[in-house]
This record gives structure tokens, C-alpha cells and sequence, in this order.
């Protein structure tokens, strides 16, 4: 049997912008993203803390150490500059590879900067 588990995770990062008229996704500093596993076009879940909302959509490539958390299309109506989010990632994994998977958890300061 195959199970979906969460892969990877951003903690409370900060949406920096948002961009109404753009084709759809979330930019993610590239750093942030390498960090937790994500991969550019992965689909993530973002969780909006200020709301409630969660919406799931694709990972593109910020630019490295910038610290951006940009919301994209369509979501971007569910989300404003400022608001706390959690970013979300899973994957497939069959039950021998569950009993040794731990998720990367990336915890962020109020720039977006991972904290060690």
C-alpha cells in the first residue's frame, strides 16, 4: 500500500507580495525551497494563518536568499503582503519507507530567512 505523507514543510513564512494578473503559482526563495525539498513545478499546499485558506498550486524559483513568498493567480485573492502562511509538501511512499521518513521542517524568521 502506498501512503501520501507530508514531505516537507515552511513554517509561518510571510507573503512578501501577491500578483493577481500572473498565469498561477507561488514563487518561493530558491534557498527556502532547496531546503525543504521542493522542487520547481511541485504542486504545495499553502495555508493561509490570517484566514484560513488553503489552496494548492506550484512552486517556481525566487530569487536565492531574497526571501520571497510570492502568491500568484488566482490565489492571490486569498492572500495579502504580510499575512503568515505554512507551505506544504507530500509525496508517495510505500510503508517499508514510512518507518525511517522524517519531513523537513523549515522554520523562518519575520524575513523569511531559515532559522538554523
Amino acid at each position: 500500500m502506498q501512503r501520501i505523507i507530508l514531505k516537507s514543510k515552511i513554517a509561518e513564512a510571510t507573503v512578501t507580495d501577491t500578483k493577481l494578473h500572473y498565469s498561477g503559482s507561488i514563487t518561493i526563495d530558491e534557498g527556502l525551497a532547496k531546503a525543504a525539498n521542493i522542487l520547481p513545478n511541485e504542486i504545495v499546499q499553502v495555508l493561509n494563518l490570517s484566514n484560513g485558506a488553503r489552496v494548492e498550486t506550484y512552486y517556481i524559483k525566487g530569487k536565492r536568499n531574497s526571501g520571497v513568498i510570492c502568491i500568484n493567480g488566482a490565489a492571490a485573492r486569498w492572500f495579502e503582503k504580510g499575512d503568515k502562511v505554512i507551505i506544504l509538501s507530500y509525496g508517495i511512499f510505500e510503508e517499508e519507507e514510512i518507518k525511517n521518513f522524517k519531513p523537513k521542517i523549515i522554520k523562518v524568521d519575520g524575513r523569511n530567512r531559515q532559522i538554523k
